[in-house]
């Protein structure tokens, strides 16, 4: 028995298969979504520090974090522990944007979070009084208390 397919159904059928072999990069890629948390993160640049925030009225550390990284489709933990233990150690020199640096102030581990955003600069909502801003991570005070770099996991 020989199946004959209509002309229109052959052509669908190439055609899906065309589309489903496109290069168009996939949402999903890793790199990708932190490459588009460390842009919303610069995109609340000038937005107040308040402590506990996390929304364009004001952020903390940890809550510019988690909202950036909500914003590119990944939900983070909240406080900065739980975003160090939810990451994996990398060396500086691996550092792209979106992975998380964490700084050592006041003698507390951990104690503040930023997000990395390429060329040795990093976006971060730093204290009281300031807002989110960009500094760079080879300044003389940064450098000093950087902790560790770290890449979350999703």
């Amino acid at each position: 028995m020989t199946v004959r397919l209509h002309p229109i159904v052959g052509i669908g059928i190439v055609a899906a298969t065309l589309i489903g072999c496109s290069s168009t990069p996939r949402q999903s890629d890793p790199s990708a979504i932190a490459s588009r948390a460390a842009q919303h993160a610069l995109d609340m640049q000038g937005k107040p520090y308040r402590y506990g925030g996390n929304t364009p009225r004001g952020f903390d550390c940890s809550g510019l974090v988690q909202y950036s990284y909500a914003r590119a489709g990944v939900d983070l933990p909240r406080s900065t522990e739980s975003l160090w233990r939810n990451s994996s150690s990398i060396a500086t020199r691996h550092l792209q944007p979106g992975d998380l640096l964490f700084f050592n102030q006041e003698g507390k581990r951990s104690s503040h979070v930023a997000i990395y955003i390429g060329r040795e600069r990093f976006v971060h909502a730093p204290s009281t009084g300031k807002q989110v801003s960009v500094d760079k991570l080879d300044s003389s005070y940064w450098s000093r208390h950087l902790e560790s770099a770290r890449r979350p996991i999703f």
